[in-house]
């Protein structure tokens, strides 16, 4: 990255002189840089569904379905469970295809059309992550509330006190928002410094294209 800048400001402060940087040869490092980033995307994708599936096997869930004892409960959230990781790995492809057709392109358009592209799959991606884990957090609360037997108490109490009704919503909607909020920041991070660095390239041809 260091030195497509340095070629940038070389272009940009040199514009006259005759050993002056060609379009082509910021061309060639925006596309190096650009794959080197769809790349990584795909990297940590790969990583963050082996983080998770690592997670959900050392804190399994069988356990706890064991005790609801509910058959059809169980392959409900089993079925969830594998459609969730299909269409992972259905991202996970889509993010291969990309770096594949991204390394291989030579046309600046193609190029800056691929790089919009990748930027909104990514965010597409952490979209329905972030949905998933919104959702998981409701059912998990439905899950525990009217199924769990060890929670019929509580259950009865917020059947007929809206009090506490109000106050048990209130509280899974505080920690589905810090959640969220956690898990936003954490993509973020993870994938936001890389769709920058993505639409400062898509700029950069902007600029040589016209």
């Amino acid at each position: 990255m260091k030195e497509l800048d340095l070629l940038k400001k070389d272009w940009q402060k040199n514009t006259d002189s005759f050993e002056q940087v060609s379009e082509i040869e910021i061309y060639k490092m925006i596309h190096k840089n650009s794959s080197s980033i769809v790349k990584w995307i795909l990297i940590i994708s790969i990583l963050e569904v082996l983080l998770w599936t690592g997670f959900s096997m050392v804190f399994s869930a069988d356990d706890y379905l064991k005790k609801i004892n509910n058959e059809g409960l169980s392959f409900t959230l089993k079925a969830f469970t594998y459609l969730n990781y299909a269409v992972i790995v259905i991202f996970i492809y889509l993010f291969y295809k990309n770096y594949i057709r991204i390394s291989a392109i030579a046309a600046t358009k193609q190029l800056m059309k691929d790089i919009l592209k990748t930027r909104k799959m990514v965010q597409y991606y952490v979209w329905y992550n972030l949905g998933m884990i919104v959702f998981g957090l409701i059912m998990g609360f439905i899950i525990a509330l009217y199924y769990n037997p060890e929670t019929i108490i509580l259950r009865n109490k917020v059947e007929h006190d809206p009090k506490i009704m109000a106050i048990t919503i209130g509280i899974l909607a505080i920690v589905t928002i810090v959640l969220f909020g956690l898990f936003w920041l954490f993509y973020r991070l993870l994938y936001g410094i890389l769709l920058r660095r993505l639409h400062s390239n898509y700029k950069e041809l902007k600029k040589i294209d016209l």
